[in-house]
């Protein structure tokens, strides 16, 4: 499978589109935020800064209402603080197939919004800073900008995404890793997992200057071992095996088809992050967090460290359409690819009624497990 032609979020603002299914990811740039603002006033602050163009980037942007998000908030904390810097040179980059092209038609509304923004409530001591945004197509598990030309870099939820289905896989009659598969599977995708995030942390530090930041969040999973109750991060790829299956049943595709497929997926685990991160060496940690978020949008709040669940709160029919749409909004290209467009609605059918089954089981709501890591390019 060549993920790098194929991957991309549902287009569009439908029922299924990314654009409307993807408060998840919304709610965790929102809780990254504290974490990027002290990593660009930092920035800022440091000598590094002392120069008038500086380089952003923001990988894996996707398209939709969170695509400015993360960016807007980096302007907003540049803006607030005295420094040299006149212009920034903010990149865009997803794969080739991304929706770019509605990313560039709200590109008028942005730039009004921020030229409102500083008229009206501005610092008249401050001066206005040029802001030139572009896209940048390809994969960010290879280089994609020039040598030193990058101050600060994102990432929000894409890092989980694999640069390839690992070789030689044999886990039928599931699509990810999970509590049943055979330890060389599990095996296999951290392989695939570290190379990956290596090959991003290695091309990444040849395009960041000396002193730049990155701030980056994916998910993860408590521990290595998958059969802790801490099920949520990768459990929704087992319902999905299971609805597989049960088209298989039904006779509505064949059995070796979804043996033969897996999606290029993983969640790692806090030790394995820090492995890749001493071994490669280029950045120095300057922290990682974990937080959790429910499976459904409209849960109880976001809690740092350890997610509480309100007992008074009950997960709505809602619930399960929404966690349905999500998990099809993100894997809707792949799933189509491998095994045709016509199955695609009968699939997810009755992948929400295990999702409904499954969280009616619950005593407590599903969550999420979310990493945020701070780095710094060492000198």
């Amino acid at each position: 499978m060549q993920v790098v032609q194929i991957l991309h979020m549902n287009k569009g603002d439908g029922q299924t589109s990314y654009a409307r299914n993807s408060t998840v990811q919304r709610k965790s740039i929102s809780i990254s935020k504290p974490i990027i603002e002290k990593a660009v006033l930092e920035l800022v602050g440091s000598n590094i800064m002392g120069i008038e163009s500086m380089g952003i980037a923001d990988l894996g942007c996707s398209s939709g209402p969170n695509t400015l998000l993360p960016i807007s908030h980096i302007i907003d904390v540049i803006h607030a603080k005295p420094s040299e810097v006149t212009e920034l040179r903010v990149s865009l980059n997803d794969l080739f197939s991304n929706d770019f092209s509605s990313i560039f038609m709200s590109l008028p509304s942005f730039y009004n919004k921020r030229k409102q923004d500083y008229d009206n409530g501005g610092d008249p001591n401050q001066h206005a800073i040029n802001i030139y945004i572009s896209a940048v197509p390809g994969s960010f598990y290879g280089p994609l900008f020039p040598r030193n030309s990058l101050h600060f870099v994102h990432s929000s939820f894409s890092l989980h995404w694999l640069s390839q289905v690992p070789n030689g896989l044999d886990n039928k009659g599931k699509c990810s890793i999970s509590k049943s598969s055979p330890k060389c599977v599990l095996s296999a995708y951290s392989m695939q997992f570290q190379k990956d995030f290596s090959d991003f942390l290695r091309s990444r530090a040849q395009e960041t200057v000396d002193g730049g930041r990155m701030v980056l969040s994916l998910m993860g999973r408590p521990s290595f071992d998958l059969t802790t109750e801490h099920e949520g991060t990768f459990y929704q790829f087992e319902l999905l095996a299971q609805a597989l299956m049960a088209m298989v049943s039904k006779g509505l595709i064949e059995e070796e088809k979804v043996n033969s497929f897996n999606m290029p997926y993983y969640t790692p685990y806090p030790e394995e992050l820090n492995l890749v991160l001493d071994k490669e060496g280029s950045f120095i940690k300057d922290c990682i967090e974990t937080f959790e978020v429910e499976w459904h949008s409209s849960g109880a709040d976001i809690n740092r460290n350890v997610g509480t669940f309100d007992d008074d709160q009950t997960i709505t029919s809602s619930g399960q359409r929404l966690v349905t749409n999500t998990v099809r909004a993100v894997t809707e290209s792949i799933l189509e690819f491998h095994f045709g467009k016509g199955i695609i609605d009968v699939l997810f059918q009755i992948f929400e009624e295990l999702v409904s089954e499954y969280l009616s089981n619950c005593t407590t709501t599903p969550k999420y497990t979310i990493f945020v890591i701070s780095l710094i390019k060492k000198n």
